[in-house]
């Protein structure tokens, strides 16, 4: 999380001062002529599901996931930022907007106009993150529209129905799509992925919502048993809004 240094505020004017970050994650692909080390990639991820775990522990939906909106310093720490578009969730459940999440991370029971959703959300967006981590900044699903996005999605993980998910057809804006069958593999998707890291990519990246796995089981993935366990302790003490 970005650490926040002061608050300005006058009667027309509110100043947060968070601290400097060298560039955010948009520009470091653009930066990396196509490679990208998949210690970095671990490592990114990782971040970005500690980040995410300590919105969803305490009722934060960021709804805004995507490279722009993740800052990286030049230590190499990743963070969440931007949360214009971040709600607070619980009991009661709240219905939220659909028009959320830009095109290319949003997932598709999102497309389909469901505006109750909890924290699927934001591991769908991270799914595509990490594909795209893997893959040195190509985008996994570059839709030119909402049905565009959907069947790019539909082709690559097969068309969901009623048995695979179940009250689909009940979404505001669902309408059928051609029956797709998966016919590529994971390791042509993200080639330079181990088979754990597919195997984690696979469960975020699951059109049932209640399916997608959560940012702390996430965390807990064979993915990361040979991260560096001081790695992993730094990152969780830094976890939190410090002010002055």
């Amino acid at each position: 999380m970005m650490v926040l240094h002061d608050v300005l505020h006058s009667e027309k004017k509110l100043t947060l001062v968070f601290e400097y970050c060298d560039q955010d994650l948009k520009k470091y692909f653009d930066s990396c002529n196509g490679e990208i080390d998949q210690d970095t990639v671990q490592s990114f991820l990782y971040q970005l599901l500690r980040g995410l775990a300590f919105c969803h522990s305490n009722n934060v939906l960021h709804r805004d996931l995507k490279p722009q909106n993740l800052l990286i310093n030049k230590n190499g720490e990743l963070k969440l930022a931007d949360f214009g578009l971040a709600r607070a969730f619980g009991i009661p459940v709240r219905f939220y907007s659909a028009e959320v999440v830009t095109l290319w991370y949003r997932p598709p029971d999102v497309l389909f106009g469901a505006k109750m959703y909890s924290t699927s959300i934001d591991m769908w967006s991270a799914g595509c993150i990490f594909a795209e981590l893997a893959n040195a900044g190509r985008p996994l699903f570059p839709g030119n529209d909402v049905d565009d996005q959907l069947k790019r999605i539909f082709k690559l993980l097969g068309t969901p129905t009623e048995e695979t998910w179940p009250n689909i057809t009940q979404l505001p804006d669902y309408k059928p799509f051609q029956l797709y069958h998966v016919n590529t593999t994971w390791q042509q998707v993200v080639p330079n992925l181990n088979s754990r890291g597919r195997e984690l990519l696979q469960r975020l990246l699951v059109c049932n919502p209640p399916v997608r796995i959560s940012a702390e089981e996430g965390m807990q993935h064979p993915y990361f048993s040979d991260l560096n366990p001081g790695i992993k302790l730094s990152y969780d003490n830094s976890i939190g809004v410090q002010t002055r």
